[in-house]
């Protein structure tokens, strides 16, 4: 098989989950990280009037017609996530409430509603503002300062106060919520413009804390067509080609493909404005979630005039979230994996690659005739080292559990021998001379100081000024160096000063559970 051919198929697993540099000035972004207060801090509506009724009984009027007209679409059993559109309800409200409808009376007692920052500049990161409670002319909801303050511990989520002034794409989903839920807790996120990296780390941070009581929202609006949108791809047939652009980005989300997602919106300027919020939940979801569109329509067709248009979606994913990983004493402690665990999970990263190779596309367990075992299918984060000849050859991986093990092993052996930059792909002639390692993750904790790192037993993640980067345990023992000497080349590596990491730098910490075909022999 020729390589171009092999590298084309293998796009959508070349996007690394790991925080290494992600890039982006934070300079100009006001950022404060606070804590939740004790007091009472109320965000008031500011589109009640306009975007939507300011009062209640108009409100609870306008929801009683929207939910009507979604009542005849079947109900779905267990929605973990929607995509909502985001415009004043009188051309979006018909469209979310198709999403709404699903979920309606269920006992959901958290709501994550990702919004994108229309206004103000946040590259690689999202913001949660530092309050208590948000009111709507229904009332007041409290936010889940507890939820918040353990995604505080990593560094992607900021305070930016400027974030909530004048934003429509949390605020709007607010009423309806309320209407369609009763009470529930509410974490508000409001996203900055991301990379891909960037945008699967916070989905790893996200999906370690989830579990099935929550329901997330991702809020976007499609293509935003005409000249007052200055996008205008074509001129004829636009309700026509409106709707096929809207349709290739939405088969792509139901592929559950962040990358090619990203990438289809790049390639055709698709003007979606939630491509960031979308892309965190279509890396959070796991494999086995089903897609399902509710319901699509434009503003174009809503006021018979296409010479400008918004188009909306309203889409769900069902399934579970998956269980929690296991705390790190437990899983370092216990050696959850036995040697036959290993054993198999070293075989499904060689013959992945090999299969690939052979075939042109990715295998699944069943192909290569290899059992998965329950603690092959704990979420664990995990990386996979190659070496070739006692030389490094390749390493990618992710840091926070987000899928099952074997996954993540499977995907990195491919990812590590094909997409690690800073190396030519491995060639099919050289697979029988690597030596392939696993390193399986504990959750990364946050710590107080680079002095409570432990060289040889600890993982780290230094993060500064919107940059980071990661070492496994093994690198410091393996080059020799002391804690300082670590710490100056994760600071370069990260893309900024040597002396970096002396102040003003966080460090998360991680275990690994290391092994290796050498291991085996």
């Amino acid at each position: 098989m020729k390589l171009s051919k092999l590298m084309g198929f293998m796009v959508v697993l070349s996007q690394i989950v790991l925080l290494t540099a992600c890039g982006g000035d934070m300079k100009d972004t006001e950022r404060n990280e606070v804590a939740p207060s004790p007091e009472k801090k109320i965000i008031e509506a500011q589109l009640a009037g306009s975007w939507y009724p300011a009062s209640r009984a108009r409100l609870a009027e306008e929801f009683k017609e929207y939910l009507a007209r979604a009542s005849e679409s079947p109900m779905l059993e267990n929605v973990m996530a929607l995509i909502l559109p985001h415009a004043g309800y009188r051309f979006s409200g018909p469209v979310a409430a198709y999403g709404l409808h699903q979920v309606a009376g269920k006992p959901i007692r958290r709501v994550i509603v990702m919004g994108p920052s229309h206004r103000v500049a946040m590259p690689n990161i999202v913001s949660i503002p530092a309050a208590t409670h948000y009111e709507t002319p229904l009332g007041e909801i409290p936010l889940d300062t507890t939820f918040i303050q353990r995604l505080r511990t990593d560094p992607h989520f900021q305070d930016v106060p400027s974030a909530v002034i004048g934003e429509n794409s949390v605020e709007i989903q607010l009423p309806f919520l309320q209407a369609a839920l009763g009470s529930f807790h509410l974490v508000p996120i409001y996203v900055g413009q991301l990379d891909l990296e960037t945008a699967k780390a916070i989905a790893g941070a996200l999906q370690r804390v989830m579990d099935n009581d929550t329901l997330l929202v991702a809020s976007s609006d499609f293509t935003h067509y005409g000249p007052n949108y200055r996008y205008l791809p074509f001129t004829t047939n636009v309700q026509e080609n409106l709707e096929k652009l809207d349709m290739g980005a939405i088969k792509e989300i139901e592929r559950k493909s962040a990358a090619g997602f990203l990438q289809y919106c790049e390639k055709t300027g698709a003007t979606v404005c939630g491509q960031d919020p979308i892309a965190i939940l279509l890396a959070m979801l796991p494999s086995d979630a089903q897609f399902h569109l509710l319901h699509y329509d434009t503003s174009g067709r809503i006021a018979s005039d296409f010479n400008n248009s918004v188009s909306y979606a309203s889409m769900a994913f069902t399934g579970q979230w998956p269980a929690q990983a296991p705390d790190a004493s437990s899983a370092q402690e216990s050696q959850a994996l036995s040697e036959a665990d290993k054993k198999n999970l070293l075989q499904l990263a060689r013959k992945t690659l090999e299969y690939v190779f052979k075939h042109n596309r990715r295998p699944t367990p069943q192909d290569l005739e290899i059992a998965v075992t329950p603690s092959m299918k704990a979420v664990m984060g995990a990386f996979v080292t190659l070496h070739k000849e006692g030389e490094l050859r390749g390493c990618i991986g992710e840091i926070f559990p987000r899928r099952a093990l074997y996954e993540a092993v499977m995907d990195h052996a491919l990812n590590s021998a094909l997409n690690d930059t800073r190396f030519s792909p491995v060639s099919e002639a050289e697979i029988s001379g690597l030596v392939f390692e696993i390193s399986a993750l504990t959750p990364p904790t946050p710590v107080d100081s680079y002095q409570d790192i432990v060289l040889g037993k600890h993982g780290m993640v230094l993060a500064k000024n919107g940059r980071s980067a990661v070492f496994l345990p093994q690198v410091a023992p393996e080059q020799g160096w002391d804690i300082a000497q670590t710490l100056t080349h994760l600071s370069m590596k990260a893309g900024l000063p040597a002396d970096a990491w002396k102040s003003g730098a966080k460090f998360t910490v991680f275990e690994a559970i290391v092994f290796s075909e050498d291991d085996q022999k």
